[in-house]
């Protein structure tokens, strides 16, 4: 029996069998599904399939400047090399970076140069040795053109952008009068570099042709969208193309859309009649796919001297290649966590010659919260108010920008429930009040949110004859736990202990998923699991004779009407297969639907030589009904940790004559390592949100990393006295605000 069952949320959700708990499984710590095979090797990612079979190896040339035009590329000498079997140089179709989700396909070059590092041709020989020394033999002639290399020099030519993620313009009210008669006022200016995604895995593909049918490996995020962009670049039917994605080594945004690996595999597998392996270097993965914009952030505060914000704005630069849309939604936040009457948010990009800039793990709040969460500190300073209190006395009823009622919204609690926990009551109201040694001792705090999403999503459950199940959906897992929390949503729906379920996930052959970004994964493929578990119950109960409602499965038993079956026996040698799919509906366009949190930091900064190091680490957040507390808090420890690197240490450098990103590699782009990272402490808060998805659950990845650089920026000042508001706060920038201690003194003497 092959049927389908279809849940839109266009009403909050009542109890349902997940509440029950009778299996028992949902919400616990789980280990994961695929571990074993992670920690033993055996996990196949991109580039290790079709090993011992006959392949060829491509290797991209990129562009050695930032724009221009290309007039000729000789092929001859890399041709003439052995081994060598082709060269890839169309530039009609070849792409010039990975693409965004929201573009129907990579934008192909034209011949037009935006960037440096942007591919141009690949080299396809028999090993990639070959290839690699062969591409150094093909020559560009390009017609160079004038660059722009610098937000600063830009920034007076950005322009609006429309509406992406958000409304570039969201105002209300008059913020203009509103802060120029405002009691106490505040207006600061921070600004954020560009950041490298840094996946472990690179961005890899091998693609393979069959009957004019292409098979790609792959590790992207959103495999049904994927296809379609796949499909157009290469000017095919997307019934022709089959994505196979398993595991995903990391992702963070940087492999939401296609990139050039994908395109040039498939080109070149299509000329010479073999699968061809393409992997990029870690530094094409740098200068190659995309990275998060820089931005230039100005902060406007207006309050009344009981600490009552009555004007607030958030006015944002952010930078991309011409011709590409996307901007940074820095405001995005700011829009809805803390009230005021008068509000202007804005968002202006400025095209420049420098990688593609696109969605980065929690795009807009990471960055945007930086600013707005430093001004709210430095705002509480002038009104003489503790920072808890400050944000608890603009704490909204209602979304201050829309009035819609917020679907559930514990931010406050989290504060308290944090500083208690913390030892918040222990910090000194003066900064660099304490010390030990050389090093001066101090604590900060940041809210956190992140807008709540879910998007259409299906999946294949099929209860097998033997009583087990299995889970069939194109959904990645790119180190997240969707293996895992699938199996356990359909665990409790379905009465069966976790090993007698599998799951499938990555083939574009399956039903087509939410794919994993923006927070939204988890939720929404969870809800078409859970929808297909509730076409399989209805069935079952219809079986054993009894109302859904009246039956109870456990321990691959259903038990109704003074009756107790084992699945097996119940199914009769018949299985159910049922295609659940979901959709969001009214509840997300009548409610306000985020998740929140708040980070509490505790730092040493060392008075000689301004280093700053991270003492403690806590996150309190609340994210509706979370499915796996093992791999959640999983995800704030990444958040935690991405936010140490934040306010510490990442930054691209560019260089301003080329557009080369200096520090293309992992030796020089410097990520948090075992050092840097202290005891990470993490607190979930027991929540359900009705009106979030069938499952009450909302996301929690990317609320992990919102606001974690300002906690930590925030208590270097409260630490040391030093406010930089120029991201990252390397020791260089501290130093220049230290007093002059005996030791720097001789250090300069």
């Amino acid at each position: 029996m092959d049927t389908t069952q279809n849940l839109t949320m266009n009403k909050p959700v009542g109890e349902t069998r997940l509440d029950r708990g009778v299996q028992n499984v949902l919400g616990k710590g789980v280990d994961r599904y695929e571990g074993p095979l992670k920690v033993s090797g055996q996990a196949t990612y991109a580039y290790e399939h079709k090993v011992g079979q006959r392949v060829a190896y491509g290797y991209i040339v990129t562009s050695g400047i930032g724009s221009g035009k290309i007039k000729r590329i000789d092929t001859m000498a890399a041709l003439s090399t052995a081994g060598v079997l082709h060269v890839v140089t169309d530039t009609k179709t070849a792409p010039r970076a990975s693409a965004d989700p929201s573009d129907p396909a990579p934008t192909p070059i034209n011949g037009e140069i935006t960037h440096f590092g942007q591919p141009v041709a690949m080299v396809v020989a028999e090993t990639f040795e070959i290839a690699r020394d062969a591409a150094k033999l093909v020559e560009i002639e390009v017609e160079p053109r004038e660059g722009r290399y610098s937000i600063f020099r830009e920034r007076e030519n950005a322009i609006d952008p429309g509406k992406q993620t958000m409304d570039s313009n969201t105002l209300k009210g008059n913020f203009p009068k509103a802060f120029e008669e405002a009691e106490v006022t505040f207006d600061a200016t921070y600004t954020t570099p560009s950041q490298s995604s840094s996946a472990m895995e690179p961005h890899a593909a091998i693609a393979e042709w069959t009957d004019g049918k292409l098979t790609l490996h792959g590790c992207y995020q959103l495999v049904s969208t994927n296809v379609q962009q796949l499909a157009k670049a290469l000017g095919i039917s997307t019934k022709d193309v089959r994505i196979i994605v398993p595991y995903v080594g990391g992702g963070f945004g940087s492999k939401l859309g296609i990139g050039p690996e994908s395109v040039f595999a498939s080109m070149a597998a299509r000329e010479i009649g073999r699968p061809v392996k393409v992997a990029l270097t870690r530094q094409q993965v740098y200068q190659a796919t995309s990275r998060r914009s820089d931005t230039i952030q100005r902060v406007r505060l207006g309050a009344r001297r009981d600490g009552t914000i009555t004007a607030i704005a958030h006015d944002t630069i952010t930078t991309n290649t011409p011709g590409d849309d996307f901007f940074e939604p820095a405001g995005i936040s700011t829009v809805f966590l803390y009230a005021g009457e008068n509000r202007q948010v804005t968002h202006r990009k400025a095209d420049v010659n420098i990688l593609l800039s696109s969605s980065m793990r929690a795009p807009g709040e990471a960055v945007g919260m930086l600013a707005l969460e430093n001004a709210m500190d430095e705002m509480a300073e002038k009104l003489d108010l503790d920072p808890i209190e400050f944000r608890r006395r603009n704490e909204p009823k209602e979304d201050p920008q829309t009035g819609l009622p917020f679907s559930s919204r514990r931010l406050v609690e989290c504060m308290q429930v944090g500083a208690e926990r913390f030892g918040w009551s222990q910090r000194n109201k003066v900064p660099a009040q304490r010390r030990e040694g050389e090093w001066l001792i101090g604590m900060g705090m940041a809210s956190a949110s992140r807008k709540n999403m879910t998007q259409q999503s299906s999946a294949r459950v099929t209860l097998l004859s033997n009583g087990t199940a299995l889970i069939e959906t194109d959904m990645t897992d790119i180190g997240t736990g969707t293996y895992t929390i699938l199996q356990q949503i359909a665990g409790e729906m379905l009465g069966l202990p976790l090993d007698k379920i599998a799951v499938t996930l990555g083939d574009s052959a399956l039903p087509s998923a939410s794919g994993s970004g923006g927070s939204w994964g988890a939720n929404s493929s969870g809800s078409s699991v859970y929808a297909a578990c509730q076409g399989i119950v209805e069935a079952l109960a219809k079986k054993l004779g009894v109302s859904a409602d009246d039956l109870t499965l456990k321990d691959g038993t259903a038990i109704g009407a003074n009756r107790q079956v084992p699945l097996h026996e119940l199914l009769a040698g018949e299985p159910i297969a049922v295609t659940g799919t979901f959709k969001p509906g009214s509840t997300s366009n009548n409610t306000h639907q985020a998740s929140y949190g708040a980070h509490f930091c505790e730092v040493a900064v060392n008075a000689v030589t301004g280093e700053t190091r991270v003492r403690r680490l806590l996150t309190v957040a609340t994210a509706g009904r979370i499915l796996n507390e093992k791999t959640a808090t999983s995800q704030c420890y990444g958040g935690q940790i991405f936010g140490i690197g934040t306010a510490l240490t990442e930054e691209l450098v560019v260089d301003e004559r080329t557009g080369l990103m200096v520090n293309h590699d992992l030796a020089e782009y410097h990520v948090p390592v075992n050092a840097d990272v202290p005891d990470l402490d993490v607190l979930i808060l027991e929540d359900r949100d009705a009106a979030a998805s069938p499952l009450a659950g909302k996301g929690i990845g990317e609320l992990a990393i919102a606001g974690v650089g300002a906690a930590i920026t925030n208590a270097i000042y409260n630490a040391c006295g030093v406010r930089v508001r120029d991201y990252p706060m390397t020791l260089d920038k501290v130093l220049a605000g230290l007093p002059r201690e005996p030791a720097q003194r001789m250090a300069a003497e």
